[in-house]
């Protein structure tokens, strides 16, 4: 075991799940690390919007403390010129952290969006990509269990870290698709596969078009994963713009949000019409993330659908999906 690492991690009984000693980690570091004492104690002064559709529910958050991801410069630049903060060696001097396996670590994450969120590296320095390994994330999902969901943002989808592959976790039912996942496919899904123990739907017609995978079997789930990403890469080389969350209560729910574009127009602006917005997967989730209180005050239903229109995948994209996935 690499000596910095050995140095790092929270002695725990190797015997206990890993829900568990998440949440022994998480304690132990919101009362001994100030920075992660302080991102925590700020989520109670975090403003909410909600806005009902019919179907479904979508909230609006001002967390300040979300400025720094929000922001981040992703382009390729900027993540040369800068350590990563991923890596074991730069992370800072008083963030311990759980071991999952030989190759993943479970941390606290000292700018949080849930009352417990966890960033989950390798530790190996590779970029961002979820086609080979999208089984660990289902088996990462599986350890934590059902209280907790975890997430991937693709590397021009949300990932402040595109150089470094990790995942993401936080409290199941934060996200407002959690629990409105099956109230959304019963009004908006077709089945596309219903067999070999994996059911596929694809949702359209919605304001965040989507394609879910249910099933119990690991590796007929990820064969049917990949055969989903072929499809959404068309055959390039690159990984197609996505987003996936990830549940496990005696069967995984994956849910993969399709992409057009990594940030809407309003980011882009200057000025009074500049709104510092980057979704990713817990926006997609039901839940919008804005760092700063001008754009969160002016937030409304109608920006609501634009932002999501113009990154999210249409309807036309959609049935040509469908139409290649069905069998």
């Amino acid at each position: 075991m690499d000596g910095d690492l050995s140095k790092r991690l929270l002695i725990v009984d190797e015997k206990l799940s890993l829900d568990i000693k998440a949440n022994l980690l998480f304690n132990h570091q919101v009362e001994n690390w100030q920075l992660a004492k302080n991102g925590y104690s700020s989520l109670k002064s975090v403003k909410i919007k909600i806005f009902e559709f019919d179907d479904f529910t979508i909230e609006a958050h001002y967390n300040p403390g979300r400025i720094i991801s929000s922001s981040a410069k992703v382009d390729d630049k900027s993540i040369k010129e800068r350590p990563c903060f991923l890596c074991v060696n730069n992370l800072p001097s008083d963030q311990k952290a759980v071991s999952i396996d030989d190759d993943y670590i479970l941390l606290v994450n000292p700018y949080p969006i849930f009352d417990k969120h966890f960033t989950i590296p390798t530790l190996r320095h590779i970029p961002q990509t979820i086609y080979s390994n999208f089984k660990r994330m289902l088996i990462i999902s599986e350890m934590l269990g059902k209280t907790f969901s975890v997430f991937y943002n693709g590397p021009k989808c949300g990932a402040s870290a595109p150089d470094h592959l990790h995942f993401q976790a936080g409290n199941f039912g934060f996200m407002k698709i959690d629990t409105e996942f099956y109230s959304i496919l019963n009004k908006y899904g077709e089945i596309i596969n219903d067999a070999n123990d994996v059911t596929t739907t694809a949702v359209t017609n919605h304001l965040r078009n989507f394609i879910s995978i249910e099933s119990n079997e690991t590796e007929q789930l990820v064969n049917e994963f990949i055969r989903v990403y072929k499809v959404l890469s068309e055959n390039s080389n690159e990984e197609p713009l996505l987003n996936i969350i990830c549940t496990y209560n005696e069967f995984w729910k994956v849910i993969i949000f399709p992409r057009t574009i990594h940030r809407p127009t309003y980011f882009y602006e200057e000025g009074e019409k500049k709104i510092l917005i980057s979704p990713a997967a817990v926006d997609l989730g039901g839940v919008l993330i804005f760092p700063r209180e001008e754009d969160f005050n002016k937030i409304n239903e109608d920006l609501v659908i634009d932002i999501f229109s113009q990154v999210t995948t249409d309807n036309e994209t959609m049935n040509f999906y469908v139409k290649k996935l069905k069998y």
